[in-house]
């Protein structure tokens, strides 16, 4: 298996893990093309993938905005997981956000996401319950739409 940088050009690759995995949300806007093509413009070193067999089996995306760095689409193929390979790429994008001087990270597992919460309790992150998370939308085209991943 091979971990590098992100690059629009995984876009179809990574769109294809994301549509693959039952109970992944896309959104309309952020998650097109030129939504990912904007955020790896903002953020060219943060975001990794994982290739098996030219195949992309695991990725995260990661924004940095010179204050705290936030983990989005955190996600393995199913058929990879308990390999190491999210471990691996958490650990590759926190080298890259060391070396762009972040200090701390933060991201959103959605609470029936039994899988991804323990995950990140057995690599030792934590749960944050001193604040709540709110959400404007902006952009009405931007709709979150929930992956049925055929099994």
């Amino acid at each position: 298996m091979q971990l590098r940088v992100m690059t629009i050009h995984d876009y179809d690759k990574v769109l294809k893990l994301w549509k693959s995995i039952n109970g992944f949300y896309i959104r309309d806007v952020d998650d097109s093309f030129m939504g990912i093509e904007k955020f790896l413009s903002k953020n060219p070193n943060t975001n990794v993938v994982t290739l098996h067999n030219n195949d992309v089996v695991g990725s995260i995306l990661c924004g940095y905005d010179g204050r705290c760095a936030y983990f989005y689409h955190v996600c393995v193929r199913e058929d990879y997981r308990h390999k190491g390979v999210g471990k691996s790429m958490v650990e590759f994008v926190i080298e890259s956000l060391k070396k762009e001087g972040a200090t701390h990270i933060n991201l959103i597992a959605f609470k029936d996401n039994g899988i991804g919460n323990l995950f990140w309790r057995d690599i030792g992150w934590s749960i944050k319950d001193s604040c709540n998370l709110y959400e404007l939308i902006l952009d009405t085209n931007n709709v979150r739409n929930l992956v049925k991943a055929k099994l």
